[in-house]
């Protein structure tokens, strides 16, 4: 057999870790692989940090691996305890999801979801493999800004067990709230029952890999909220504000909601929407009609990270409602807000994990 890194992820892939109850390599425990002709070295996760339980799995990678490709080759696995934020990152829920982000704001009307669905677009372009839970029970609109309003999610078997498949479009895998009720149907759901709906998006659905699953939720700060957090693990939650004062003031609710010790989700960073506005016929303009740097400014008193402003163009609206994200029209000026907004939240998403790792240890 031949020392590639398919036929050791293949061999990694039977080896069992005990108290997970899954294989090593989809519960997502093999780190740092690297193989240079005969010596295969990597980094593996096992929950149990005892040193017994180290050494037992650093002799099974040992023993399978030697199996596989003869005694001759050299195996340098590191085998080491998961942080502990990271145990729960070894989660029931999602276990094949790398990155779950919210995506919140204080006040309605300020683009969540415009910059949710635009965010995601521009994952998906840069190679990532992304989902979006639409959590706005309130008014989900992510079929419509993705042109999916009629589709409904299938079902799928998998394992013996009947799991939602959510509904794709270019290339994103979405589940709505709006995909189970009726679109004139205002969704008057009492705090439960919704609370039951959205666990159900993350529970029973069958999400696969993915890179980013990004979560647009409701606006304000409420039961949704708290119920999720106490449900899926979130790694980050990005807050996005228009620059006015009022849209501020809720901003501000929904950063410091975040940071109670009760709900302890990081702050990834603020995006301040509607920055300013750009006449089509007039491309070099900016007119601040919200005020200017509101958001940005909001962002460094409070010691959270700035990730970029968002130019109001009508384009943008326009794009939402039949279905294109702005992000896939190339060389626009929002396409390009976008794109550096993608960039930048990867980069500080990255900054952020390595922070945990290393305050884990």
């Amino acid at each position: 057999m031949e020392i590639s890194r398919e036929n050791v992820l293949e061999i990694l892939g039977s080896i069992l870790e005990p108290d997970l109850k899954k294989d090593l390599v989809s519960a997502n425990l093999v780190e740092d692989l690297a193989i240079e002709q005969s010596k295969i070295s990597l980094k593996v996760y096992v929950s149990n940090p005892a040193l017994h339980a180290r050494k037992r799995m650093q002799e099974a990678i040992d023993f399978n691996l030697k199996r596989a490709f003869g005694d001759q080759i050299d195996v340098q696995a590191i085998v080491v305890g998961l942080p502990a934020d990271a145990k729960a990152a070894q989660r029931k829920i999602l276990p094949e999801v790398k990155n779950i982000i919210a995506i919140a704001s204080g006040k309605g009307g300020v683009g969540k979801s415009t910059v949710t669905a635009n965010l995601a677009g521009g994952l998906a372009k840069a190679g990532y493999r992304v989902g979006i839970v639409d959590a706005d029970i309130y008014g989900p609109s992510m079929p419509t800004m993705f042109d999916v309003v009629n589709e409904r999610p299938t079902m799928l078997d998998i394992d013996g067990v009947p799991k939602i498949n959510p509904v794709l479009s270019y290339g994103i895998k979405i589940l709505s709230i709006g995909f189970f009720t009726e679109q004139n149907n205002a969704v008057v759901w009492r705090g439960p029952m919704a609370s039951k709906a959205l666990t159900q998006m993350f529970t029973d659905a069958y999400w696969g890999e993915l890179d980013y699953l990004l979560i647009d939720l409701p606006p304000g700060t409420g039961d949704i909220h708290l119920s999720l957090v106490q449900t899926v693990p979130l790694d980050a939650v990005v807050i996005v504000s228009t620059p006015q004062e009022v849209a501020l003031a809720d901003a501000r609710k929904g950063v410091n909601m975040f940071q109670l010790d009760s709900i302890n989700v990081p702050v990834l960073g603020i995006i301040e929407n509607m920055a300013w506005f750009t006449p089509e016929e007039l491309p070099d303009n900016k007119y601040y009609i919200f005020g200017r740097d509101g958001a940005k400014n909001l962002a460094h008193g409070m010691n959270v990270p700035f990730l970029g402003h968002i130019p109001l163009v009508q384009g943008v609206r326009e794009a939402g409602d039949i279905g294109r994200p702005a992000v896939f029209q190339e060389n626009s000026p929002t396409a390009k807000a976008f794109d550096d907004l993608v960039r930048i939240f990867v980069e500080h998403l990255v900054t952020l994990k390595d922070k945990k790792q290393a305050h884990a240890h």
